[in-house]
């Protein structure tokens, strides 16, 4: 017996050697191919970090033991329909509890597709987390469920699943026709007493809290109160060809004091356009999906103290963004609450803002994601606003159209600001806190998207060397 266990140290050890010479080789290959593509050329080039993308994942297939990702067993390309940020626990005053209800959740999607999986989490959570059944449907109005939607949801092929503080997971596929642009009812029972302390608190949506028991079977829920926060649920996913663009930002991509239940948001607004509008050259928009990964309150650098307000996008960067299904292309908007969060006579330098920028720009790189940053927008008026904070932001604002650095740049700070005086925003576009833009002034911003941004996504534009790259991976 202790010749045969020493045989089998032997060649673990040699197991182990081989598949660590197999990671410096690839490791090496990433690094010279890293140096190689390092630096753009050109503002407008999204797929820059592809091959990059695709080295890393040769690397994870060549690793002994490393099992291959489920898109790859199943032939399944999953994308981000819809999601939002967590943010949590909030404060025992404001903390919701539900006990023995079912939770009807009403989500916008941005693109459609035959198979629908969701994703729940326990991120913020002490304890663990108990979802006694869910189901998902296409919603017909209010909390109904349209006839002959309904479909039960699964985790891991049980229908009920705890869930351990910190943890997300997600739900089994099941078939189910979802619309573009449509709404679905997602519906989870929680057992016992459940305090909501991972939870999206600015939903601008109308969603559902029954009477005490299982309901998600229910056609029509019987509803005890409403909410207009998301507990829970972070993100549905579609079985589609296309990739996802993520919105990362603030209170002004969450789309604060918008009108509720309209999705009047700017990413709203863009993913209508993607579905309506044709690519002129390869017609490519209605395939990308649009998430929505702002918090109201958040900053770039650090945490705000509300816990509401999400920890900082530094911080949240892997979860939110890197997790995201799909995610090909980011927008970054971020930084006014950092600056309006400042001393009024000395605010945070621009310098440090832009070195936060510059880290959420290589994080993006390494993972092949191209990143779209978008101008601060005006805020005189505002009730931390200063002359000197301005300066900081048109610094800030200077170096997004100017540096490079990003792959592409949106103007939200030209596409409303009043020309007659560029500090504020246009009385048309004004929600009348000077801050944040109303439906008006967020249809501009999600107008000022540039299309062509995400012109890539097709093979057409592809770089041939590059395409056999990616064909080959893929």
């Amino acid at each position: 017996m202790q010749s045969l266990s020493s045989a089998l140290s032997a060649l673990s050890a040699l197991s182990a050697l081989s598949a660590l010479s197999a990671l410096s080789a690839l490791s090496d290959l990433a690094r010279r191919t890293a140096a190689a593509f390092s630096r753009p050329t050109a503002a407008n080039h999204p797929r820059r970090g592809m091959l990059l993308g695709s080295v890393a994942l040769a690397i994870a297939l060549a690793l002994p033991g490393h099992p291959a990702g489920a898109q790859a067993w199943t032939g399944e390309r999953w994308t981000g329909t819809w999601g939002t940020a967590p943010a949590g626990p909030p404060p025992a005053a404001n903390l919701q509890t539900f006990t023995d209800q079912t939770l009807r959740l009403i989500v916008h999607t941005s693109i459609g597709g035959n198979r629908v999986r969701i994703r729940v989490s326990n991120a913020f959570g002490a304890t663990p987390l108990r979802i006694g059944a869910a189901r998902i449907g296409v919603r017909a109005s209010g909390s109904d469920v349209a006839p002959g939607t309904d479909r039960a949801l699964t985790f891991s092929g049980n229908t009920a699943i705890t869930i351990p503080p910190g943890v997300p997971v997600l739900s089994d596929p099941v078939e189910l026709n979802v619309p573009a642009l449509g709404d679905l009812a997602i519906s989870l029972y929680l057992p016992g007493m459940v305090e909501a302390a991972t939870v999206h608190n600015t939903g601008l949506q109308t969603n559902y809290v029954s009477l005490p028991g299982d309901f998600t079977a229910a056609a029509t829920l019987p509803v005890q109160r409403l909410t207009t926060s998301w507990p829970f649920l972070t993100e549905v996913d579609v079985d589609a060809a296309g990739p996802a663009i993520v919105a990362l930002g603030d209170s002004i991509t969450d789309g604060t004091r918008s009108t509720v239940d309209t999705n009047n948001r700017w990413p709203d607004w863009l993913a209508r356009r993607l579905q309506t509008v044709r690519d002129p050259v390869n017609g490519i928009n209605a395939r990308l999906g649009v998430v929505n990964r702002g918090i109201s309150g958040n900053r770039l650098l650090t945490d705000a103290p509300n816990l509401l307000a999400g920890r900082s996008i530094l911080e949240r960067f892997d979860r939110d963004m890197l997790a995201t299904a799909g995610v090909r292309y980011m927008t970054l908007m971020i930084g006014i609450n950092d600056i309006g969060n400042s001393p009024n006579t000395n605010p945070i330098p621009a310098a440090d803002l832009i070195a936060g920028y510059r880290q959420v720009i290589a994080r993006a790189h390494a993972k092949g994601i191209a990143v779209f940053g978008a101008t601060l927008t005006p805020f005189e008026g505002a009730g931390y606003y200063s002359p000197e904070k301005d300066v900081v932001r048109q610094a800030v604002n200077n170096w997004i159209r100017s540096s490079d650095e990003f792959d592409g740049v949106i103007d939200f700070d030209l596409a409303t600001r009043d020309p007659a005086h560029p500090s504020r925003f246009l009385p048309a576009y004004d929600s009348g806190d000077h801050l944040h833009p109303n439906d008006l002034g967020y249809q501009a911003m999600g107008n000022a998207v540039p299309l062509s941004l995400f012109r890539t996504a097709g093979t057409a534009a592809v770089k041939p060397a590059q395409r056999k790259v990616e064909e080959a991976v893929n």
